[in-house]
């Protein structure tokens, strides 16, 4: 990094600006030939018609005319290429452990940690959602000053559960979602209300053996209808606060503590300064015997070798199936993996899928890749794991949520104020401008990576930090704002009949 410029690898073809770069300025060696924006990228040496462009030391794209040394290099002159080259892959590598291995949480009878002690009301159809926000408003209203120990009542509302075949990978994706949700540790207790006639009955989810004094359910047509629904779950939800409320934090190992990771809104500073550094942050967690996780396989397309040269035969073979299978999946409905980033990313300096890919693997950090699970699969082991997903982040994060992330963490060059109940979520902003534009919104600010000369490692070990605070209690900024109550979505795969 030089005043104004960064080169990621001496093999790069073009550098970045960190700040607006007018035309004719000299810097990294290179005299613009026109102005550049903050963080788009400006060619380093020339490249004729066809040529790769590489960044990060990988190909992120191929010259679609030639590009001179000095000009601006973006969509108008850098495209997709007809399949991606994969370049050489660094090698996996385990950082040492930290000295901080601990968080205050609350040890369930299953043996997992909760964050937080919430309570869940499930909608298990979309036709109990209104009711279930009735309930959850009506419980924080009247129930949860008599129990200050709980985090609240949540709603957990969807628009799935009928409409649907009794089999597939709708059904399947929608029961573990919902099994994943019913049993998460960061919930004290929980309600699940349905119509009564819907594909998803709840005869699915009985109680497990912990919660069968803090689970129940019911249909609305076997109660009365909706007013008595809202009695009723409130005669159920007391005896479950009063339980709840008497949880207590204790100090748990760090083991117990799984992180899902993800991005949104990413722009030509993501890839250099948040997700590396939250990489490193999931290193350290690794190593101190945390699990993380990795998800949004679109946007890992065209850097899946990077995360495959870091798992077993076994692993990589099925990283590389859910990539053939997302290629199908893009092309039965009229589109390609290519079709992407979006405008917002774009007008963030990223080009192409591969360069937003490149950089979205970063958040994986470096060590070795442990598991490669389904959506939603339960994550039942530590490490750097891979769970499969679209890159639609409340769909991911109710992935990672169901499959036991009980932390979050998430990057963004353009900003997101979203949260995620039950699990808290970190915002961590790519770039200063952002930051301080969304400053009720970002926790951590990134961006000083670049303007400050904050190294990646100093930045990742104030992450890891953060997430245990946050682990123990500190609240996030969405949860400042009460956010989290309208982004349970689970993945709508197939067709609606």
């Amino acid at each position: 990094m030089s005043t104004g410029a960064m080169i990621l690898s001496e093999i790069d073809t073009v550098a970045i600006a960190l700040t607006d770069w007018p035309a004719g300025e000299t810097r990294a060696g290179v005299t613009a030939v026109e102005e550049i924006t903050r963080g788009h990228k400006i060619a380093r040496l020339p490249m004729a018609k066809g040529d790769p462009v590489i960044k990060y030391g990988q190909m992120m794209g191929i010259a679609s005319e030639d590009i001179a040394v000095g000009a601006h290099v973006h969509t108008h002159n850098c495209g997709f290429p007809r399949d991606h080259a994969e370049m050489p892959a660094p090698r996996a590598t385990t950082p040492e452990p930290p000295e901080r291995r601990s968080f205050e949480g609350y040890l369930r009878p299953d043996g997992r940690v909760g964050t937080r002690n919430y309570i869940g009301i499930l909608a298990s159809v979309n036709c109990s959602t209104t009711v279930c926000d009735a309930i959850a408003a009506e419980a924080n209203r009247t129930l949860l000053p008599k129990y200050p120990g709980i985090d609240g009542f949540a709603p957990l509302i969807h628009g799935q559960g009928c409409g649907m075949e009794h089999k597939g990978p709708d059904y399947d994706a929608l029961i573990r979602v919902m099994k994943g949700y019913r049993d998460h540790p960061n919930f004290g207790g929980i309600i699940i209300v349905g119509l009564g006639c819907e594909v998803n009955q709840l005869t699915l989810y009985p109680p497990n053996d912990w919660t069968r004094d803090r689970y129940h359910s019911f249909n609305m047509q076997e109660v009365g209808g909706s007013r008595s629904a809202v009695r009723r779950a409130l005669e159920l939800l007391e005896p479950i606060a009063a339980a709840a409320n008497r949880d207590r934090r204790t100090t748990q190992d760090i083991s117990r503590l799984i992180l899902g990771m993800q991005c949104g809104g990413s722009d030509g500073f993501s890839g250099i300064t948040c997700n590396p550094a939250l990489g490193h942050a999931s290193d350290l967690l690794v190593a101190a015997g945390g699990t993380s996780i990795l998800s949004e396989t679109p946007e890992i397309f065209g850097a899946e070798h990077l995360l495959i040269s870091r798992a077993n035969s076994e692993d990589g073979a099925r990283l590389r199936g859910m990539i053939d299978w997302w290629r199908d999946y893009a092309a039965r409905n009229g589109t390609t993996l290519d079709n992407n980033p979006s405008p917002g990313n774009k007008r963030g300096g990223l080009t192409t899928i591969l360069e937003k890919s490149l950089g979205a693997v970063a958040k994986g950090g470096v060590s070795p890749m442990s598991g490669v699970h389904g959506y939603a699969e339960r994550i039942d082991g530590p490490g750097f794991v891979y769970m499969d997903s679209p890159g639609y982040d409340p769909v991911v994060a109710t992935g990672q949520i169901a499959a036991g992330a009980n932390a979050l963490c998430f990057t963004t060059g353009r900003g997101s104020c979203a949260g995620y109940k039950p699990t808290p979520s970190l915002k961590l902003a790519s770039n200063s401008e952002m930051a301080r534009n969304m400053a009720e919104d970002m926790d951590i600010d990134c961006g000083v990576i670049v303007d400050r000369g904050v190294p990646i490692a100093e930045m990742g070990r104030r992450i890891y930090d953060s997430i245990l605070d946050m682990a123990s209690g500190q609240q996030t900024k969405s949860e400042a704002l009460g956010y989290g109550d309208n982004e349970f979505v689970p993945w709508k795969i197939g067709a609606t009949l």
